[in-house]
């Protein structure tokens, strides 16, 4: 399956009108500002930082919906290559802020992203990700798992 390209915008919508819970069970309206997404989020939040024999993420989830199908943040990571001969669980929306991956299907389509390039990973892809080391925005959805 080939990876397809939309506009950030999209991504900027969902995340402006996504509704969070906050004590109480509020519903209210996530966002993320532009210093966050220049860095500054890994100091406001608690990042969850997996360090592996070569390579280290770090994670900040900014909202997980009440039934936990949908998640969104920010992910950045170092350098990687990740085989996925599983088929990936979810379908996920990436808008990558800095850095790059190239996404090679096992049918051997080739996807280049790029910082500012947006791209969308649907639910059984299988391939390869290989990363110098890139972050993005992300959301995911995962309507029968708990994420």
């Amino acid at each position: 399956m080939n990876a397809l390209f939309i506009k950030p915008m999209a991504l900027a919508l969902l995340l402006l009108t996504a509704p969070v819970l906050y004590a109480g069970d509020m519903l209210q309206p996530v966002k993320i500002s532009k210093a966050q997404i220049a860095g500054q989020i890994f100091e406001d939040y608690e990042p969850l930082v997996t360090v592996s024999d070569d390579n280290t993420t770090t994670d900040v989830e900014v909202f997980l919906s009440k039934d936990k199908d949908f998640d969104a943040g920010i992910w950045s990571s170092e350098a990687n290559v990740m085989e996925i001969t599983n088929p990936y669980p979810y379908n996920e929306y990436m808008h990558f802020i800095d850095g790059s991956v190239t996404l090679t299907s096992t049918d051997g389509t080739v996807t280049q992203v790029n910082a500012g390039d947006s791209v969308i990973i649907p639910r059984g892809w299988t391939g390869t990700w290989d990363t110098p080391g890139c972050t993005k925005i992300y959301a995911i959805h995962a309507p029968d798992k708990n994420l």
